[in-house]
Order: C-alpha cells, then structure tokens, then sequence
C-alpha cells in the first residue's frame, strides 16, 4: 500500500516541512487587525496557527466577523431556555506585491447554550462558546490556506 500512494497523486499536506510549500505560505502571512472581542479571539488564534510572518509578509488575511446569539427555546413564561450562538467570518488573502485577492472563502462555526437561572453562568457560558467558535474558524481558515498554499505551489 505505501507503494502505490505516490503513484495516485497523494502528498502530505504539510510535506516538506518548514521549507515546503505550506509552512513557507504560513510565514509569509500577517494577519490585519479585526474588530471586536471575537475578532482578538479569532485573530490571536490564527496568529498562533499561522506562525506568523518573519520579517516581511507576501500575503495579508483580512477577516470580517458576524457574531450572533439567537434565543431558540422559549420557557412557559417566555423566558430563552436555549440560545444558538454562531460565529461566521468571511476572509480574504491579499497577495500584498499585486493587491490582488487570492483567496476569497467563508468559514463557521455555531454552539447551543443553555440559559440557567444564573445570568453569570449564562454569561460565561456564552464566553465559553465564543472561545471554542473563535478556534474552530481559525482552524478552517488555516486548512483552507494551507490547500491554496499546496496547489498554488
């Protein structure tokens, strides 16, 4: 079996290492600036993934978030006993030699929350699930770059 897989086409995605396509494209990103608590979350997350850019960047990702919470179940005494709270981004990698776009790609993520007697746990629940969509989007960017990164080598 281990024959026959470089005969199909198959390469790993990080192959190469620091020097191979994917890591080389991740180090020649800057990540700009995006506004708000969840974008510092989003945006320190693809920083850690990214490894950031050594010196002088070839690509910008600029990233524009829609953070919502939505009440789903309602109580007898219509009170929330569930909200739904979903974190879309849509981002774009500019190649800074040529200003062109790159990349132009949506990512998202949703978390169901359930609202207690306490608005502190409700709260910090909420903070939690905001944390965890933060990641979860950084790590569909990142693979989605990672395949531009493979394929535009």
């Amino acid at each position: 079996m281990a024959v026959a897989l470089p005969g199909c086409g198959l390469s790993p995605l990080y192959g190469g290492g620091a020097d191979g396509p994917v890591q080389s494209t991740f180090a020649a990103i800057e990540v700009a600036p995006i506004d708000g608590q969840s974008g510092w979350l989003v945006g320190n997350a693809l920083r850690d993934r990214l490894t950031g850019a050594s010196g002088g960047a070839r690509y910008r990702l600029e990233v524009k978030l829609d953070d919502q919470i939505a009440g789903l179940g309602v109580r007898r005494d219509d009170s929330v006993a569930r909200e739904r709270r979903t974190l879309r981004a849509r981002y774009q990698l500019i190649d800074l030699t040529t200003g062109a776009v790159v990349l132009d790609a949506t990512a998202g993520s949703d978390a169901g929350i359930d609202v207690v007697g306490s608005e502190y746990a409700t709260i910090a629940a909420e903070r939690t699930a905001l944390e965890r969509l933060s990641g979860n989007v950084a790590d569909q960017i990142v693979a989605r770059v990672a395949r531009f990164a493979q394929t535009s080598k």
